[in-house]
């Protein structure tokens, strides 16, 4: 709901996410230019095309990516706990458990968003990919 001059309106989704894609677009006008995009429009880099109809879609992508990552330095740390004898047993378990229930939810919002987790693996250039490739 917003408040306008004492009125309360309901919002719609499309006014919803075309904020957002406005505010995505103005965020990214404020990038400086590299040194290869001096040409384009007044020296301001064209980073990001923000399209209003994806914008669901990318932020549902950039937090699954988030959340996968911590995933795996979460199992990362078990596991290390785990080989230094850190952990009980019950608690073995039920770490475990966490992080196979986490998986399977991360599974379902990639299907429900028709996301593959090679779609959350980031390309950081020269850096590699964000998350390790799986090697089997």
């Amino acid at each position: 709901m917003v408040e306008e001059a004492g009125e309360t309106q309901p919002r719609t989704r499309a006014a919803d996410l075309q904020e957002v894609a406005q505010a995505a677009a103005r965020a990214f006008d404020l990038v400086p230019a590299g040194p290869d995009e001096q040409g384009t429009r007044s020296g301001v880099a064209q980073r990001l095309a923000t399209d209003p109809d994806t914008v669901e879609r990318d932020l549902i992508k950039l937090v699954l990516t988030i959340v996968e990552l911590l995933r795996q330095l979460m199992e990362r740390t078990a596991l290390h706990r785990v080989d230094v004898g850190d952990l009980r047993e019950d608690q073995e378990e039920r770490i475990g458990m966490t992080l196979m229930i986490l998986q399977d939810r991360m599974s379902e919002l990639c299907e429900r968003y028709d996301l593959t987790m090679e779609d959350l693996n980031l390309d950081l250039g020269p850096l590699g990919s964000l998350l390790p490739r799986d090697s089997g």
